[in-house]
């Protein structure tokens, strides 16, 4: 199933604070675009569908369309700074063709 890192969840719960969205869940969404890579969508939302997929990741309240399952099933969501000063959402998904396993540290 997807899930968090402690930094990801960090943040999200930053951001929540922020936009005063606090104790709504985290919708997460994916769609595969005409290259085949995949893109990734998230927001927080405070309802939830009767079809849709709920669940936790490090107490994160999380919330996804049952579509959005196979795109989005064994994807870690991180958040890492790349470049100096510009920390960011990635997403670590071996079903998108530009994934790559991160390097063992």
């Amino acid at each position: 199933m997807f899930k968090l890192t402690t930094a990801a969840a960090e943040q999200v719960l930053k951001a929540a604070k922020q936009g005063n969205a606090e104790g709504m869940s985290l919708r997460l969404a994916a769609a595969r675009k005409p290259d085949g890579a995949i893109e990734y969508r998230m927001g927080f939302e405070d309802s939830v569908g009767e079809d849709d997929i709920r669940f936790q990741s490090e107490g994160i309240d999380l919330v996804m369309a049952p579509e959005d399952v196979p795109l989005l099933d064994e994807t870690v969501m991180d958040y890492v700074e790349i470049e100096e000063g510009k920390p960011h959402f990635i997403f670590l998904n071996p079903k998108d063709p530009n994934y790559r396993p991160p390097a063992d540290a």
